[in-house]
């Protein structure tokens, strides 16, 4: 319990009266210094006493994607043996705070509030502490008492709808090249050969183990597997942050639409940040909240093509580029290398204010918006 400025200064001018009524032996000062010491001292003890409520906050949906609505429900219950007198409630969300005034409570009884956060900005949003507030009538003192826990608020990027585009490889069963990771089980049949020790016994090839006389299993192997990958530019002297906003969300807009196809999809940053999934709705949502935390590069001089898509895991599939041709064709240095491993680079040039850009081996779609980008996109898918 603390008084506020407007109790600290009637504290002062009612010592002030009555040392002048004391001084100058005037009885009305002594009266009006009286009044407000005990105004202040009955504030006091109206703030003073404990609020025996339980609070609650719920965070609904904990993952928004930016500019769409999320809402807290706070929900109050009186625990006293007496009603309750009203007191305001503060949350804070990021660097805003939003304020609700609590009702007065009957015995037991229960309230329920709700109120929107602020989901235009993109990333890990803070909900709390929570602070519950009395005040006097006259706003003299007030209490504060924390409650309730901090949660977390994921703003996804913005996502707009767009086709999957994975490099058109062969699905049938004895065509193309094999891989190791199977997607969803989908296996078809390659060869079948004798028995060597660890194979699956359910495998056994009961025909051809009676006409060889020995044991002889199917051997199952799948057909490499649609798959995407995005390089996003993190570098802080590529893009400005308006238009790395625009990137962030024209890369969760490419990759969930990948992952949501089920195929295999790959979101790889300047920075070295590198996320596989194998496709599906649980790929989705990692792939989102890993684009919700990532921030722009500050170091200098940094390439575009990190480290980690030097080392070759599989050949083929489709590359995507998402940058800004601002800097000039200079700041795509490394994208050359790149290109006889895939069978198909686009590079995504966002902001670079109509100036063609030309990237050898490489479809170049240029674009203002992720919007406008994610449209020009479906046209050439």
């Amino acid at each position: 319990m603390r008084p506020t400025p407007r109790g600290a200064a009637v504290l002062g001018v009612s010592v002030l009266l009555v040392a002048a009524a004391e001084w100058a032996g005037y009885p009305l000062l002594r009266v009006l210094g009286a009044i407000g010491l005990g105004a202040l001292l009955a504030a006091v003890a109206v703030t003073a006493r404990g609020m025996r409520v339980a609070v609650s906050r719920v965070v609904y949906p904990d993952r928004v994607e930016r500019g769409r609505p999320a809402l807290a429900k706070l929900r109050v219950r009186n625990l006293a043996g007496r009603p309750q007198p009203g007191f305001a409630a503060w949350d804070h969300a990021g660097g805003s705070t939003r304020s609700v005034q609590v009702r007065a409570l009957a015995e037991g009884a229960e309230a329920t509030y709700q109120y929107e956060l602020p989901t235009g900005t993109r990333g890990l949003l803070a909900v709390g502490p929570l602070t519950l507030l009395r005040a006097d009538p006259f706003g003299l003192a007030r209490n504060r008492h924390p409650a309730g826990e901090i949660a977390t608020l994921w703003v996804y990027p913005r996502t707009y709808p767009a086709r999957a585009l994975t490099g058109g490889f062969p699905r049938h069963h004895h065509d193309g090249a094999t891989t190791d990771d199977s997607l969803r089980g989908s296996l078809d049949l390659r060869d079948v050969r004798e028995y060597q020790p660890g194979d699956e016994v359910r495998h056994l090839h009961w025909k051809a183990t009676a006409r060889t006389g020995r044991m002889m299993v199917r051997d199952y192997a799948d057909p490499e597997q649609p798959r995407f990958t995005l390089l996003l530019d993190t570098r802080s002297n590529a893009l400005p942050p308006a238009v790395f906003e625009e990137a962030v969300d024209l890369a969760a807009s490419l990759l969930a639409a990948s992952a949501t196809a089920g195929h295999h999809s790959r979101l790889v940053t300047s920075g070295g940040t590198d996320l596989a999934t194998a496709g599906g709705p649980l790929a989705v949502r990692h792939v989102l909240d890993e684009l919700c935390q990532v921030r722009q590069d500050t170091g200098a001089g940094q390439a575009l093509v990190p480290g980690v898509l030097s080392v070759v895991r599989h050949r083929g599939g489709c590359l995507t580029v998402v940058t800004s041709g601002a800097g000039g064709p200079g700041t795509l240095g490394g994208l050359a290398g790149l290109r006889v491993r895939y069978s198909s680079v686009f590079v995504l040039d966002l902001g670079s204010g109509g100036v063609p850009l030309v990237v050898p081996g490489a479809r170049v779609l240029s674009a203002d918006s992720a919007a406008d980008a994610v449209r020009r996109w479906n046209e050439v898918v």
